[in-house]
């Protein structure tokens, strides 16, 4: 198992697969399989196989109960999730009493059947300005350093400045769609503020300093 992770983490540094097999000391063949094994199911892809024997039975009600909860939203069942892991539906499948254990390889070839991803999702958006080209042209262009397609000088400063987004109350303006064989769940990128508690700071790219904090408390307003 070290070793499995010591390869995913070498592959996660741009090493090839002869690179990392040369550092290990494994065929390149195996480094290729675990990788494509941890592609497709994570860590739950880094377990050993099952011993050759007999597999467990398990009735088709229980795989059919468990597609059906890999299909829903997790806060429907008041889970602090935004959508379902495959060790979270492991989890789930074994609080709900449906099976007393079962692996995550076990639970990711019953999906696998019907193409059901609850971890992915999708997200769409419609933009509605006219000019968000433009607009969107000028802020990639500050990120080259440049203005007006001229070099920004010795001088020129571009200040940036952002929030601690990931704790805001956010609402949807359309719900979101669960996932669905052969369709990954659909989130609508739109959204309402709820309010938030964020800390505010700075950055100075060029310089790359930190002007911390600049306003350390924040009531939400509509502005």
């Amino acid at each position: 198992m070290v070793v499995r992770a010591k390869a995913i983490l070498l592959a996660a540094q741009g090493l090839r697969n002869d690179q990392i097999a040369d550092r290990i000391s494994l065929p390149r063949q195996i480094i290729s399989k675990w990788r494509k094994r941890f592609f497709e199911e994570r860590l739950d892809g880094l377990e050993n196989l099952p011993v050759p024997g007999v597999r467990p039975f398990f009735p088709p009600e229980l795989v059919m109960q468990v597609k059906a909860l890999a299909c829903e939203l997790p806060y429907q069942h008041g889970l602090p999730l935004s959508r379902y892991s495959g060790r979270d539906l492991v989890r789930e499948v074994a609080r709900r009493g449906l099976v007393a254990s079962i692996s995550g390889q076990t639970l990711w070839r019953w999906l696998d059947q019907d193409a059901i991803r609850p971890w992915q999702h999708r997200s769409w958006i419609f933009p509605r300005d006219s000019d968000f080209q433009a607009k969107a042209e000028r802020v990639s262009d500050l990120y080259q350093g440049l203005w007006d397609h001229q070099a920004l000088g010795a001088d020129d400063y571009i200040i940036s400045a952002d929030e601690k987004t990931s704790i805001q109350a956010r609402l949807r303006l359309h719900p979101t769609v669960p996932p669905q064989p052969q369709q990954a769940m659909r989130v609508e990128f739109e959204y309402e503020r709820g309010g938030a508690l964020a800390l505010y700071g700075g950055l100075g790219r060029a310089a790359r300093e930190s002007l911390w904090p600049l306003r350390n408390y924040h009531r939400h307003r509509t502005l």
